[in-house]
């Protein structure tokens, strides 16, 4: 896999930004580079890699930085498959343009569950993994209605394509959204995500916000949430890092300090973990 040679590369921090071809689409890719130890970041399921900001810049340049944005979000180009099984195979691509062979994963919401997954399956890859406000296994699904859901994109549709230029939309049709959010709810299911979180055996640590989110109801956030406490008593490896303040939207904004936080602390954690060094 190779980065296209239309790269450009900031003289001051050898900053490299780019488009990585990947199957019939390109993802817009930057790395600060440096020796640091790398962490590649996995945006929400509608967000870009400029979510993340304020945390590398709460980290600093000690740390070798990857973000990117997902199919159809931000600036890469569009796609013929918006699955979660290519979400997942997307890291990989990314490391492996940027020559990177063991990383941190940081994911939020969406990005959570693709983080989760990959450092599942890739235990030898993985530095350590944290995962804010997301891959928490709860049968959410199962609480709303599948038709609603498809309308409400429809109608949000409009919306999207006024937001598409600014960067703050993907250029995702409504039924491809309404379909990504109903596989996530798949993805979400405990019989689907424990399995797949009692797997990790690389120091993990959760980031969970407070009270609730677009689309939520009552009490229904919380509960979601509340499920990880089965999950860290069957698995050593998982700890749940902090529950702040802020909501699933802002905790990126709000919060970005704690999540930095607890990436210094499951690096940490990797040194003294059984298993390959964190360099």
């Amino acid at each position: 896999m190779h980065a296209r040679s239309r790269a450009t590369v900031a003289s001051d921090n050898a900053t490299w930004t780019g488009m990585v071809p990947v199957g019939d689409t390109e993802l817009a890719v930057t790395d600060t580079g440096g020796s640091g130890i790398p962490v590649i970041y996995l945006n929400g399921h509608m967000a870009s890699q400029r979510n993340w900001r304020r945390v590398i810049a709460e980290l600093g340049p000690q740390w070798r930085h990857i973000t990117y944005d997902m199919r159809a979000r931000g600036k890469s180009k569009r796609s013929a498959d918006y699955s979660f099984a290519t979400s997942v195979n997307d890291v990989d691509a990314v490391l492996a343009a940027r020559g990177v062979q063991r990383a941190l994963v940081v994911g939020w919401s969406y990005g959570a569950f693709v983080g989760a997954h990959w450092a599942s399956r890739n235990p030898d890859r993985t530095v350590g993994a944290v995962l804010v406000e997301g891959a928490q296994p709860y049968d959410w699904i199962d609480e709303i209605d599948i038709e609603q859901m498809r309308k409400l994109w429809r109608r949000l549709n409009f919306l999207m394509v006024l937001l598409r230029p600014t960067g703050l939309a993907p250029r995702m049709t409504a039924e491809q959204m309404a379909n990504s959010n109903i596989e996530a709810g798949e993805i979400a299911r405990e019989r689907a995500l424990g399995p797949v979180l009692d797997n990790i055996t690389v120091p993990t640590r959760y980031v969970n916000a407070s009270g609730s989110s677009l689309g939520s109801k009552g009490d229904g956030q919380e509960r979601i949430r509340a499920s990880l406490d089965q999950v860290v008593q069957r698995n050593p490896n998982i700890e749940i890092h902090a529950k702040v303040p802020s909501n699933h939207g802002s905790i990126l904004r709000k919060d970005f300090r704690t999540i930095a936080a607890a990436i210094r602390e499951t690096a940490t954690a990797s040194r003294n973990h059984p298993g390959p060094s964190t360099r």
